[in-house]
């Protein structure tokens, strides 16, 4: 094997993940890639991230296409690092009674033409007792003969025609196809199989191979469902029924799966407290505005969320021990002096806590155009494993879905998470009059073995007193 072609295994993206699903390819056999390109989009339980190429070259091997899970330390793309030194040299795999001889070796598989006239090849730091066996990508000429198989010719009808159906032949035959060999079926399709109640060995599969696709095992689901239907000359009325063909499954994995097992271990370890408070916040609007007059927080996205995070970092510098983590391993309860301040953030693939590290030595300038760049990138799903790592402390902002406020879960190793609820119009008593306030409310969980009573209602009426009156607050406590 010609040391020119490189393997790519994943990399562990971050404290010990184990595997990562391809969500998609951003580069094909055949393309010519520059080092440090993004060359796939990969999920974990904790981000989606893109992985750059370790290497310059031209890519001769995809080894897992887009949907499947792969384990860390397993190869997922082959790079001919020197593609200017001209062919490679492959010797002839063993023969195998599975793949006939004469069989035309379509362009960009292993051991035909790529692109460009270079010859993919097999790949690999050695030999692979399965290298003879590599089945054609999807969408080859190769598996066309298994997907295009004609079906067994039709006797004529012996009864006379039903005029509402042409042909008694359904589109898969009722009898199960008769195997030489196991079913081929990737893990993910089995298990949907598995959830569907369908059988595999019963269905006729369209991919390389005669390998069974997702579309296979979904159609075969449905084509099961069919007959509880009744047919055309029946009454219009239909019995209502409650099984798979009116259930959507979605798989629990990635980052939802890891915050699931997050907030499950969070419940059940930490014993939770939670208390409210109520708030008029009409002076913090107004303040506001006045930071968005500002030249120098002219171009800046100035919100609510922004004078929250500062109330609640000067409330940790009075009352440090809210910023703590308990250590079931040491029986010790650990004080941080630095603030990474999480802001939780609802994303397509979950829920995720990325964090602003020692967010306590920030200016407020820079606290917004870190809380906007954290915001900007979470929607975009490029949040890293770093991003979220070693929170020590957190808010989720509910309010933005109009919530007045909520029983926050402590995400894990912290002692306290702060929801802030929507600020509505509001009569409110004020300097002895009803008027009309800017009013929120607050709701603060809190590890209880760290944080007793007191401590939590101090910590969240100094919250509270900085969101009534930013401005006397940060003059009397700076």
């Amino acid at each position: 094997m010609s040391t020119r072609i490189k393997e790519f295994n994943l990399p562990d993206l971050g404290e010990g993940l184990t595997e990562g699903e391809i969500l998609a390819w951003l580069v094909k056999v055949g393309d010519t890639i520059e080092l440090n390109q993004p060359i796939v989009e990969v999920e974990t339980a904790k981000a989606a991230v893109e992985i750059p190429a370790k290497w310059a070259g031209v890519v001769t091997r995809i080894f897992h296409e887009a949907g499947v899970t792969v384990e860390v330390g397993n190869p997922i793309i082959a790079i001919d690092t020197d593609p200017g030194a001209g062919p490679l040299a492959v010797s002839p795999p063993a023969a195998s009674s599975t793949e006939p001889a004469e069989e035309v070796i379509e362009a960009g598989l292993i051991g035909g033409p790529a692109p460009g006239g270079r010859t993919a090849v097999l790949v690999g730091y050695g030999p692979r007792e399965a290298s003879g066996k590599r089945r054609p990508r999807i969408g080859t000429a190769s598996a066309a003969p298994v997907a295009a198989a004609p079906a067994a010719p039709v006797p004529a009808a012996p009864v006379p025609a039903v005029p509402v159906q042409a042909a008694p032949a359904p589109a898969v035959p009722p009898a199960a196809p008769v195997r030489s060999g196991p079913v081929l079926a990737k893990p993910p399709v089995r298990k949907l199989a598995r959830d569907l109640g369908v059988d595999l060995a019963t269905i006729q599969g369209t991919g390389p191979v005669g390998s069974v696709t997702r579309e296979d095992v979904q159609k075969a689901a449905e084509g099961a469902a069919q007959p509880a239907v009744a047919p055309a000359t029946a009454p219009a009325t239909s019995v209502a029924v409650f099984d798979a063909s009116r259930e959507q499954r979605i798989p629990v994995k990635g980052v939802r799966k890891l915050t699931a097992e997050n907030m499950v271990a969070s419940a059940f370890t930490a014993p939770h407290v939670t208390e409210f408070l109520t708030v008029d916040v009409t002076r913090t609007m107004k303040a506001l505005d006045k930071l968005k007059a500002r030249p120098d927080f002219a171009e800046l996205r100035v919100s609510p969320l922004l004078m929250v995070a500062k109330a609640v970092l000067l409330a940790v510098k009075r009352h440090p021990m809210v910023n703590s983590s308990w250590s079931a391993a040491t029986n010790e309860i650990v004080v941080k002096e630095y603030v990474n301040l999480g802001i939780a953030a609802a994303t397509e693939r979950g829920l995720i806590v990325p964090n602003v590290k020692d967010a306590g030595r920030l200016t407020l300038r820079e606290l917004a155009e870190s809380l906007n760049g954290l915001v900007r990138t979470a929607k975009s799903g490029k949040t890293t494993p770093a991003d979220m790592s070693h929170g020590t402390l957190s808010i989720t902002n509910v309010g933005v879905f109009g919530i007045d406020t909520g029983t926050p879960i402590l995400p894990p190793g912290e002692s306290a998470i702060l929801a802030f609820g929507a600020i509505r119009p509001t009569p409110w008593v004020h300097k002895g009059k009803i008027k009309v306030r800017q009013v929120t409310t607050l709701g603060l969980s809190f590890d209880h073995r760290i944080v007793d009573g007191e401590l939590g209602s101090k910590f969240l009426r100094d919250i509270g007193v900085f969101l009534t009156d930013p401005e006397a607050a940060i003059l009397a406590w700076t």
